[in-house]
């Protein structure tokens, strides 16, 4: 079996790149050259801006796969682009969608395929839905044969899941940890969320792709652990050895005042309640199992960011950012609570 990944190097990606070659796959990945070196033996690589569909023309000339999977398609404008590139040069075409796009916030729980799509806190989930929206057109329409697949919330050697961080990572959020600072929790910290190591979501793509059952469905990938953000965060600091000083911050509060995009991040994601169903995914790769426990994963992930110097990056923005946001935060409580006090 043949496969094409567009990108192929990245948090998802590149595990999905280990466990397709593991299984015997004929694996050639396309991008700009993001951590090529680190792509395993026998892959064939492709170096092409993705974003020049001259350029992958040229590149993929003569070239057919039995499943290509895209996973750096983020606008309606890249699923047309997909669409002229790959019809009638695949046996199926996986579209890498987001859980993010499930309706925020959620009704029902657990949530299934069939949970509606509607965010309108953030644009990239609305624009996945669009993407989604225009493949499912040509399926209907022209048989374009496609998979969506919805992860969720995945990390890997290189990170550990929070909820509040800064545009450099979370590192800078360990490194509160380790000094005793104040960590920022979003509302009180009690909302569910699923966290999943990305072998073992590698494990549920490599099972979708070349699968003739997949074809015209859409399918969550995630775990079935999940915990609240409180226990997160202490399972986090438990593993480095620390006390966490959790500071409780409302989610709508983060978002108006933050110079990060918290709106989209928080209101249109991790704010919510998010426990997923995998039966579709069970029923379509029979004995798939996600095995890597989540305090096993940040274990794995801790002993590997403190082994890899270029992972330690530090946000010093972020970091006065969130002693401000903290001491504004008691502040208020204190004054509030003395002006009340003049009154009652």
């Amino acid at each position: 079996m043949k496969a094409l990944l567009l990108g192929g190097t990245g948090t998802i990606s590149m595990d999905v790149t280990r466990q397709l070659v593991k299984d015997g796959w004929d694996v050639t990945v396309m991008n700009r050259g993001h951590r090529k070196e680190e792509l395993p033996a026998g892959v064939t690589y492709l170096e092409a801006d993705l974003r020049v569909e001259e350029e992958v023309e040229e590149k993929l000339s003569g070239k057919s796969f039995d499943s290509v999977c895209d996973f750096v398609c983020f606008t309606a404008a890249q699923a047309k682009r997909d669409i002229r590139l790959f019809s009638g040069r695949c046996g199926q075409f996986v579209f890498v969608s987001s859980a993010s796009a499930y309706q925020k916030p959620c009704e029902h729980l657990p949530i299934t395929e069939e949970t509606p799509l509607a965010n309108p806190f953030w644009e990239y989930s609305r624009n996945k839905i669009e993407c989604e929206e225009l493949l499912w057109k040509e399926y209907r329409e022209n048989g374009f044969p496609v998979t969506v697949i919805r992860p969720s919330h995945t990390y890997d050697n290189r990170k550990v899941p929070v909820g509040v961080h800064g545009n450099n990572g979370s590192y800078q959020v360990l490194c509160r940890m380790k000094a005793g600072k104040p960590v920022l929790i979003h509302g009180d910290g009690t909302t569910l969320w699923t966290v999943t190591h990305s072998r073992d979501v590698a494990k549920g793509f490599a099972g979708l792709m070349g699968n003739p059952l997949a074809i015209g469905e859409a399918v969550q990938v995630t775990g079935d652990e999940y915990f609240t953000w409180n226990r997160i965060y202490e399972i986090i600091a438990e593993e480095m050895g620390v006390k966490l000083h959790a500071f409780h911050v409302s989610s709508e509060l983060l978002a108006a005042v933050s110079r990060y995009n918290y709106n989209g991040a928080l209101l249109g994601d991790k704010a919510n309640n998010m426990v997923f169903d995998n039966a579709k995914l069970k029923r379509l790769v029979p004995g798939f199992e996600a095995t890597i426990r989540f305090r096993e994963g940040v274990r794995e992930s801790l002993a590997y960011i403190e082994a890899h110097p270029e992972q330690q990056m530090e946000d010093p923005i972020f970091d006065v950012w969130c002693d401000r946001v903290a001491e504004m935060n008691a502040y208020a409580q204190r004054s509030m609570k003395a002006h009340l006090d003049e009154y009652l």
